[in-house]
């Protein structure tokens, strides 16, 4: 039996989010899976990836190929890496000290850029609404100053133009 990793579409028209499974290549792309390794939800900045990577290692190396999507996702949270280096425990280039001293290292850098990503869209949101609000008072301001400007009295500039023609008149 042939196994595939692939995504399972749910959510409602226009958004989406998936199931990371493991399926027979025969069954339908919403239909009957083996195991479900995880969630991917893209509609969320940055996306929400939730994978169980031992299980998705397990799987790899029984065989099971991934989809081109599926693939970017578990190379993303790492399992193609864990995967990678297991192979080299198997064939005697690494133990498995080193194995886990490299993958937790790649994963605390990932994690760093990850959350690093986080903070700046974060900064970005926080200044744009600092602008929109800068906007907001600016505009508000003229309109106070246009509202008052239109409710003050014009009769002393009417009473000076009275005296100017009345000293003229004399």
């Amino acid at each position: 039996m042939a196994t595939r990793i692939r995504l399972q579409r749910h959510g409602r028209k226009a958004a989406p989010f998936f199931h990371i499974v493991v399926a027979d290549s025969r069954s339908k792309r919403d239909g009957r899976f083996i195991e479900k390794l995880g969630i991917y939800n893209p509609m969320t900045n940055p996306a929400t990836i939730e994978l169980n990577l031992d299980s998705a290692v397990k799987w790899l190396l029984n065989g099971a190929e991934p989809s081109t999507t599926a693939k970017r996702l578990l190379s993303y949270k790492g399992a193609m890496l864990k995967k990678h280096l297991i192979e080299g425990i198997a064939k005697g280039a690494l133990t498995e000290e080193q194995v886990e001293a490299k993958f937790a290292a790649w994963s605390t850098e990932k994690d760093a850029k990850i959350s690093g990503k986080s903070e700046d869209l974060a900064k970005a949101k926080d200044a744009a609404e600092a602008a929109a609000l800068a906007n907001e008072t600016a505009v508000s301001n003229k309109r106070a100053e246009a509202i008052a400007a239109k409710n003050t009295p014009e009769a002393p500039a009417e009473e000076a133009s009275e005296e100017a023609t009345e000293e003229a008149a004399e």
